[in-house]
């Protein structure tokens, strides 16, 4: 063979099975991003700041304590170690709080119902997804807002289970057409496992709608032993009312749904500067206080039950009194949380990527990036509400929801961070650019087998020139949203139950979802 034939470029052929390879879908290891990326690369707080902040979460329990306990949970608390005191709070020696986070599950992994998109919660593994309770529609096609329904909230499950970068689906929105909150409930559960294979959160209004609900489960997921081994739903549970105070109805429905096998989300959301201290450190040390409490709460009813650490303290702008949602402050306190629950090396959860514009905008854009990334690279188990929140979390959009999969993807890229390795230091490219080659990188073979692993692309983020945007009718971002959604809406959901089941479920329950 020549010189000349062994430097000759691949005949037409090899390129384009080369750009087709390139444009099938990679496997899962091989993608740039994908769920469970660990992060923890950034850190607001030094240990010496993180010991004092556990350190006078310890001492708050001792001295303060919590009140307004159910009477099975003083009963449990206090058989645990916790002290009545004459004012009816229980105060939590600091020796009890250590022995109940030396029993903590470390291993929790929120399965989904078909077993494809299960979340390992260990280390720093990064997941996002949404949540919230939502009373509100944000329609931007006439910048409108509307109460929320079943309907929408199937929709929003079923978009969410096309999209690569939501990774679970905690119940984002209220179905306000359903007056009656037992059938809010269990239209809840089922309009969310009709739409989308993945975890699901969800809550209950009820102690005694958690049976019920249970029941639903058990016919989904074929039965209560499959249901027990794999609870591809948990229990979104805000067991406190801020300050230092348990939400006694929310602690009996823990109490049920631990006994019934489901996983619990401790959600502590205090608003700074209101419901928590002002500071953001204050702010952090409340919410790591009250979820200990829950620890030690969750390991008396069941030793090592999968709970997940839920500080979730919210930012307020202290002229007003409106939450700060999409805020800087915001951004720092869910960091922040971040890195105590690395510090406890507990499955960890807390807000971001909700914004307080009222539309899919640039205040839009700008808030949920700034507190996703941050959430991200500080290693947070489980960003909830990450996209399709607006206005302080009163209102949902499924375009936004569409929007946002692009914006963490882009954070996603971002937690991955950079790799270092003797390939990806480049000096043998360099060297073959620069000395024999051509002067420019484009077209390489390295280039291009790095292009799809290493390069992240937004599917409605406008990369073109001003010439060929305009030649290409001037795309709109909303717009283009708006048809990914109406093509996602437009064929049934993939996770829809088959007709047998669905037939049985509507026949045991009220179901509220048109078949």
């Amino acid at each position: 063979m020549t010189a000349k034939s062994e430097n000759a470029r691949p005949v037409r052929g090899g390129r384009a099975a080369r750009r087709a390879a390139r444009a099938a879908p990679l496997e899962n290891h091989l993608r740039p991003i994908r769920p469970g990326l660990e992060g923890g690369a950034y850190a607001p707080l030094t240990p010496a700041q993180i010991e004092a902040i556990h350190q006078a979460a310890l001492t708050a329990l001792e001295t303060i304590g919590m009140a307004d306990a159910p009477p099975s949970g003083v009963e449990l608390l206090v058989a645990a170690g916790c002290v009545r005191g004459a004012d009816n709070r229980l105060r939590f020696p600091r020796a009890l709080v250590e022995d109940a986070l030396a029993k903590a599950n470390r291993s929790v992994i929120l399965t989904s119902r078909d077993g494809q998109t299960d979340l390992d919660l260990s280390g720093t593994r990064v997941h996002y997804g949404t949540a919230g309770a939502a009373v509100h529609m944000v329609e931007p096609d006439g910048q409108t807002y509307r109460d929320s329904t079943v309907q929408d909230l199937h929709d929003a499950a079923h978009i969410c289970d096309a999209l690569d970068n939501i990774h679970f689906v905690q119940r984002p929105m209220v179905c306000r057409d359903i007056s009656d909150n037992l059938e809010l409930d269990l239209n809840t559960i089922y309009a969310a496992c009709s739409g989308t294979f993945k975890h699901i959160g969800t809550s209950f209004t009820d102690p005694s709608y958690v049976a019920p609900a249970v029941e639903m489960l058990h016919m989904i997921a074929g039965g209560e032993a499959e249901f027990r081994a794999r609870p591809f739903v948990s229990n979104t549970n805000c067991f406190v009312v801020p300050p230092m105070k348990f939400a006694t109805e929310s602690c009996e429905v823990m109490e049920e749904c631990i006994r019934h096998g489901m996983p619990v989300l401790l959600l502590s959301a205090g608003m700074a500067g209101a419901t928590a201290p002002s500071t953001t450190a204050g702010a952090i040390v409340q919410a790591v206080a009250e979820c200990l409490a829950g620890l030690v709460y969750v390991n008396a009813v069941s030793p090592g039950h999968p709970a997940i650490f839920g500080t979730w303290p919210f930012g307020l702008d202290l002229r007003t009194g409106a939450m700060t949602g999409g805020s800087g402050e915001q951004a720092l306190l869910t960091a922040g949380c971040a890195q105590m629950h690395r510090y406890y090396d507990l499955p960890g959860g807390a807000a971001a990527g909700m914004t307080d514009a009222k539309l899919p905008d640039m205040q839009s854009g700008w808030e949920q990036m700034c507190s996703n990334v941050l959430a991200g690279v500080s290693g947070l188990n489980m960003v909830y509400e990450a996209a399709g929140m607006h206005a302080s979390l009163l209102g949902f959009c499924h375009e936004s929801l569409i929007l946002g999969d692009d914006i963490i993807g882009q954070a996603l890229r971002v937690v991955r961070g950079i790799e270092v390795t003797d390939e990806t230091l480049a000096l043998d490219q360099m060297a073959e650019v620069c000395l024999d080659g051509p002067g420019h990188y484009l077209g390489t073979e390295q280039t291009l087998s790095r292009m799809q692993s290493d390069y992240v692309y937004p599917s409605f983020g406008d990369r073109t020139s001003p010439k060929e945007w305009a030649e290409l009718g001037k795309p709109d971002l909303l717009a283009k949203a708006t048809a990914r959604k109406e093509e996602i809406l437009s064929k049934p959901s993939p996770a829809r139950f088959d007709p047998e089941l669905d037939a049985a479920l509507r026949a045991r329950f009220n179901i509220h979802l048109k078949p």
